[in-house]
């Protein structure tokens, strides 16, 4: 799984044999330039998944419910859903939380609305937690994750996103459960992984977490290309001849 925001690299990543795209609330960051996830909107998370779906001819499509869209009101958590399932033809949604928002997933579900889970670093939460370090390394904590887990399989969900958790407690959450997880920070035993693509192809080059590997680094490229093409236009070596009219 990959993120992806727009129709051009949606199409690529399908056409790379990517299994499922995940249009994640991390536009926020790597779009907007917002510090966290919780500033964006539905509207906007339904105008990059509409752009998404256009390039997307046969992987799954999965879209992030943001922040303030269904933690109030499961009634309101299956409007946005239905929202983002008819305005723009995504496959499912995603939601973070355990327990507490059961009711929200529980409604969602029952109105055929596929649902992913995510448990863990939940980045909607980050100003509950403080900081981005690693979650449920005490007992207590992580009892809960796997009681959340085993909820939110219970309830429906046909995925579950563990994110950054002791490699251990994901291989154990995996082990108990029928329904696949897919791993960001959350060590190998995870049945999939998903990372940020402008963090994969090395984009956003300040973002450098152990768990990352880079297998890119578009960030250097495209500053070479584009400084070429400046020193092109001012030497006047482009346009060429064979690049006019």
């Amino acid at each position: 799984m990959i993120t992806a925001y727009d129709y051009s690299f949606a199409r690529i990543f399908d056409g790379a044999d990517i299994d499922v795209i995940l249009v994640g609330d991390s536009a926020s960051n790597v779009m907007a330039g917002n510090e966290t996830t919780l500033p964006i909107t539905l509207d906007q998370m339904i105008y990059h998944a509409t752009s998404v779906i256009r390039g997307v001819k046969r992987c799954l499509v999965v879209v992030d419910l943001p922040f303030g869209s269904y933690q109030s009101n499961s009634k309101e958590a299956l409007s946005s859903a239905v929202r983002i399932m008819k305005e723009t033809g995504a496959h499912a949604v995603k939601l973070e939380g355990g327990e507490e928002v059961l009711e929200s997933i529980n409604r969602i579900v029952a109105a055929g609305v596929p649902v992913m889970g995510h448990l863990g670093l939940t980045p909607q939460s980050i100003y509950k937690f403080g900081t981005y370090n690693v979650r449920a390394k005490e007992e207590e904590e992580a009892n809960k994750l796997k009681n959340d887990a085993r909820l939110l399989q219970e309830a429906g969900c046909f995925a579950l996103v563990l994110e950054k958790i002791p490699a251990t407690l994901a291989k154990e959450v995996s082990e108990s459960l029928h329904i696949p997880t897919i791993g960001i920070g959350a060590g190998k035993y995870c049945d999939g992984q998903v990372l940020v693509m402008h963090d994969m192809l090395g984009i956003n080059t300040e973002f450098r977490p152990r768990f990352l590997r880079q297998y890119l680094n578009l960030h250097e490229q495209i500053t070479k290309a584009v400084q070429l093409y400046i020193k092109d236009v001012k030497r006047n070596d482009f346009p060429n001849d064979k690049e006019q009219y």
